[in-house]
């Protein structure tokens, strides 16, 4: 790879992680083809990048960012492949679902909203964080708790005095 052309991979990995709050950081290395395959359909399935860097200009990419990726960089030996997500929780349960036929991928590290997460053990965290659209309708269903008790309180008292009434 010619300087150009790293110059040009730095700046391009500099925009992806410029356009996300999320990244996954594992190490895939091991998987056959077939599995390899298996991961990347179930990863754009899921809306999800991944894409298999090299760690120095990975490294330099995060160095080059507005984000503060804290220890993060420490994380980059071996193969390394990022997951770039709009979903925080989504890299997590796919890398946790493909687990389950093998030991790869490893978690190296993860930077979700401003908070870096390292090592492998914190994969079960990661997979069970809710994601924006889950904390919301959590919300909504909170808030129509009551107003929904308070329509049916309501629909029977109304119901029982029309029946008073009939007779």
């Amino acid at each position: 790879m010619t300087r150009e052309e790293k110059s040009i991979a730095i700046e391009n990995l500099t925009a992806q992680l410029a356009g996300t709050n999320i990244i996954y950081i594992s190490d895939i290395s091991g998987l056959n083809a077939e599995t390899t395959s298996s991961l990347r359909r179930a990863c754009f399935k899921a809306g999800i990048k991944l894409e298999v860097v090299k760690n120095t200009l990975l490294a330099k990419a995060m160095e080059a960012s507005d984000n503060d990726y804290g220890d993060l960089p420490t994380v980059l030996s071996g193969n390394s492949a990022i997951f770039i997500s709009d979903v925080a929780n989504a890299p997590g349960k796919i890398i946790k679902d493909f687990r389950k036929k093998s030991d790869k991928p490893v978690l190296k590290g993860a930077y979700i909203n401003s908070e870096v997460y390292i090592g492998d053990n914190q994969l079960d965290a990661l997979a069970t964080i809710k994601s924006k659209e889950e904390l919301i309708g959590e919300i909504i269903g909170l808030l129509q708790s009551p107003a929904q008790r308070i329509i049916s309180a309501l629909q029977n008292k109304f119901a029982g005095s029309e029946e008073e009434g009939a007779e």
